[in-house]
């Protein structure tokens, strides 16, 4: 996770929302993504899908059956979608998105019964280290649109 939360901190960095991801096979990392909506304008450039995307090309296969994604923020139904049709084994993620969530937060795309595959969820991994960066981002956000209206008033 800690990799991860390395790629978090690139997002934050280029004004991203500071969401990291990895993929491990047999205990290495084979591919690292972080956000990339902004600067790519493009809403599928998630954490996920950059390093889902990567670890594929680099196995030479689509299939990702012995992979484990580890991701600071819980996957969104996208994301976690492409885990699902990728046959990651595994999904370890931080902190719970109580907006977007798919791996029980709000909906359950990973682990759904009626999918043909369901990796292993696993949550609250780094969680502290995780949480801090988005509410860093997000304080930010917050902070700027205060001052624009403030800008609008004057």
């Amino acid at each position: 996770m800690s990799a991860a939360i390395r790629e978090a901190k690139k997002a934050l960095q280029a004004g991203e929302v500071p969401v990291g991801a990895v993929v491990v096979h047999n205990g290495r990392i084979i591919s690292r993504g972080h956000n990339r909506v902004e600067s790519k304008q493009d809403a599928s450039y998630h954490a996920e899908m950059v390093a889902l995307r990567r670890a594929a090309r680099r196995l030479s296969a689509w299939r990702l059956e012995k992979c484990q994604l580890y991701v600071t923020l819980e996957p969104c139904a996208m994301c976690a979608g492409a885990a699902v049709w990728s046959r990651v084994e595994k999904i370890i993620f931080g902190v719970k998105d109580p907006k977007a969530g798919a791996c029980g937060s709000v909906v359950t795309v990973a682990g759904n019964r009626k999918l043909n595959h369901r990796p292993v969820i696993v949550s609250g991994v780094m969680a502290l280290e995780c949480g801090r960066l988005l509410r860093v981002f997000f304080q930010q956000v917050r902070y700027r649109n205060k001052l624009r209206s403030i800008e609008v008033y004057n």
